[in-house]
């Protein structure tokens, strides 16, 4: 990072990056389902790009994890088990406890000024009781979370996960926490990075994802 204010080079993103970034978000956000099948020609089409980037960038998505390949039948977008809810979220919580480490060891005060901001995207977006807009600022707020960490392969890693963390979300819409207890619960964590409490905030993210795979876990019958 240069010093305040000083202009630095804008990075350049390659057409593969791009492609990457729309699929994942069609698959984040359900316009590419779970189990769906992904037409070369028509994605090429739709997304106005040779097949070339794009059989590169699908490439990409298989080795993340969020595309499947069947020999003889193509690619498909994964589809999440029962037995996947709790390993999502216990990978975050692995990946977001080593990123909440980092930051109490040497990032505080940056990680506390961009999560402050996260924080009130959040806030904003709960006073809309805006479902899409809570799951965005959520994730963004875990996005920005780790990203504080200065780890680039914990980000890598986070990236993947807090997808199939929003398809779980999808499925289950109905078990998404309440306006008021979800920015409770973002706030607290940012408190605490305020406070310097490391062991307070390692043990608020487990419970952030404990109890979220309590929550998505389906009945007993």
């Amino acid at each position: 990072m240069g010093r305040l204010g000083e202009l630095e080079p804008v990075p350049r993103r390659s057409t593969v990056e791009i492609i990457s970034d729309e699929l994942r978000s069609a698959i984040m956000y359900g316009s590419l389902a779970p189990g769906s099948q992904l037409g070369e020609a028509d994605l090429a089409a739709r997304l106005g790009v040779s097949r070339g980037p794009l059989r590169e960038a699908m490439q990409r998505l298989v080795q993340e994890g969020l595309l499947r390949s069947e020999p003889h039948r193509g690619l498909f977008v994964i589809t999440l088990a029962e037995d996947d809810v709790e390993d999502v979220y216990l990978a975050r919580l692995a990946i977001e406890r080593a990123a909440c480490r980092m930051i109490m060891e040497r990032n505080r005060g940056e990680a506390l000024v961009r999560l402050t901001e996260a924080l009130q995207a959040l806030v904003d977006a709960a006073g809309q009781r805006d479902r899409i807009a809570m799951s965005d600022a959520d994730q963004a707020f875990h996005q920005v979370l780790v990203a504080s960490s200065g780890s680039p392969r914990l980000e890598r890693m986070s990236q993947t996960l807090l997808v199939e963390a929003r398809m779980c979300l999808n499925a289950l819409q109905e078990k998404y926490p309440e306006p008021e207890d979800l920015v409770e619960e973002h706030r607290k964590l940012v408190e605490a990075i305020n406070d310097g409490d490391e062991e307070r905030l390692l043990r608020l993210i487990e419970e952030h994802m404990t109890d979220s795979i309590e929550r998505l876990r389906p009945p007993a019958d």
